[in-house]
């Protein structure tokens, strides 16, 4: 038996492929869409996937202000912020995050999905959040993917 072809392959910093890729929120559930964006950013879906390595893909959101909250969440859902100071909890809800920028509520939301460690923090500076349908990356070449055909 030949032992060699059974070695697993750890992808490097070196040996990473990393893609742009454009994903549109039009009509899109927040929670669904976030959960497969932190997929993509983490390098989920790749077959030479590592845990300790950044190799996923940099990812453009779209249509950031046609997302979709189902029920009463735009205003009942609370998400909490602390100031480090006695007394310092703040509360807020996703329509208040959306009035601050469209990038804020997808950030919170992907972050919390991401691992909580250094690696975390650099997967999350590899989104990028627009409102309209105009994005400043197109020296990157982005390819359009559809999020519904994703697991």
């Amino acid at each position: 038996m030949d032992t060699l072809s059974f070695k697993t392959i750890s992808a490097n910093k070196a040996t990473v492929k990393k893609e742009w890729v454009v994903v549109d929120a039009t009509d899109q559930h927040l929670g669904r869409l976030c959960s497969k964006v932190a997929k993509l950013l983490r390098g989920k879906y790749k077959p030479n996937f590592t845990p300790h390595v950044d190799c996923g893909d940099n990812v453009i959101i779209i249509n950031a202000d046609k997302i979709v909250l189902t029920g009463n969440k735009w205003n009942d859902r609370i998400y909490l912020r602390y100031t480090g100071y006695p007394g310092g909890q703040r509360e807020f809800t996703p329509a208040d995050l959306m009035k601050k920028g469209e990038d804020r509520l997808f950030r919170k939301v992907v972050k919390g999905m991401l691992p909580k460690n250094r690696l975390g923090a650099k997967l999350l500076g590899n989104l990028y959040v627009y409102a309209g349908t105009e994005h400043k990356h197109e020296a990157q070449q982005p390819k359009s993917i559809d999020i519904n055909s994703l697991k």
